[in-house]
């Protein structure tokens, strides 16, 4: 091999290692800033949200906490480049557990600071009124455990006029009738769509009032999602198991 092949070789692979460098460079910083992918791991969010759904959470729509970032580093309090944005009823979020804040939670806004909520008979009341909800088509699947099921479903309708579905697995259940719970400032108030398997603020002692710095970002888009328990490295069964007809659907 020639001196000029040698070098016009060394080249070549000192390119690639560049190209490979700021490839990750820019995921890093993609990630950091803009968007981060989460997978669905429970029903909390049926229907919305089903088990082995892969999606993309936007970091900055709220600004940035130090939970927005990469090992949670506490280098300031409060969130920065917020721009006066907040969250609002209806918005479904990725946040940090307060009781444990190395653990992810994805839920939707349902109260905000200084909000009044309380479930009535199944029915959600805010600040002592009762939110429009109606009778939609059941949902029809295998995703809460073996067997075809029909679920009861309700379009919820929030005072803000965001409207998305629940589901209502049973009647009279534990947390159909709670007491008022008053949300403290600088905290929202967050539910599961799945109204009676979900672990979410009407549990205090769980999960609770989630504050502001806690909120890592808001669901935007599925770009993935898998069924049957499959894992989505399993390339040969993605024909059969891959739902096609949710990838690339927005988050509502």
């Amino acid at each position: 091999m020639t001196t000029t092949e040698q070098k016009r070789k060394e080249s070549g692979f000192g390119e690639i290692v560049r190209v490979i460098v700021h490839a990750l460079i820019i995921a890093v910083l993609i990630r950091t800033f803009l968007f981060q992918p989460f997978n669905i791991p429970s029903g909390s969010m049926m229907a919305t949200l089903l088990v082995g759904d892969y999606l993309f959470v936007s970091k900055y729509t709220y600004g940035y906490s130090h939970y927005s970032f990469p090992f949670s580093p506490p280098l300031f309090s409060g969130r920065i480049a917020s721009f006066g944005s907040t969250p609002q009823p209806g918005d479904v979020v990725v946040f940090r557990l307060p009781r444990d804040d190395s653990t992810d939670y994805i839920k939707r806004v349902i109260g905000l600071p200084g909000d009044k909520i309380q479930m009535i008979d199944g029915l959600l009341h805010i600040n002592g009124v009762p939110v429009k909800r109606e009778h939609a088509e059941d949902f029809v699947g295998t995703e809460d455990g073996p067997g075809i099921k029909h679920i009861k479903r309700w379009k919820e309708t929030l005072p803000n006029g965001v409207s998305y579905y629940t589901l209502d697995l049973v009647d009279n259940s534990f947390y159909d009738n709670t007491p008022v719970y008053a949300v403290p400032p600088d905290h929202y108030f967050m539910m599961g769509d799945n109204r009676d398997n979900s672990t979410d603020s009407r549990v205090l002692s769980q999960v609770g009032y989630v504050p502001i710095d806690n909120i890592v970002g808001r669901a935007q888009l599925i770009f993935f999602s898998v069924g049957g328990g499959e894992p989505a490295w399993k390339l040969w069964r993605w024909p059969w198991v891959v739902r096609w007809d949710r990838l690339f659907t927005l988050v509502r």
